[in-house]
């Protein structure tokens, strides 16, 4: 089966942008990922003030 990429919630900070989506558990989970091509970072949090924390000190090393 397919995996669901549903987000809602998104949100965008600087370069990141964080995204509340369920884990195939049915979690509720907050996944940060960094838009810029070259830089390739993401993280799965498990509250959504843990990933704009993350997504404000991110320092995209693709610059």
């Amino acid at each position: 089966m397919p995996a669901r990429d549903h987000f809602h919630s998104v949100m965008r900070i600087g370069p990141v942008q964080i995204g509340t989506h369920r884990d195939r558990h049915g979690h509720t989970k907050h996944a940060a990922v960094c838009t810029n091509d070259r830089c390739g970072w993401s993280a799965d949090y498990s509250s959504q003030s843990a990933a704009q924390l993350a997504a404000r000190t991110h320092r995209c090393t693709a610059r």
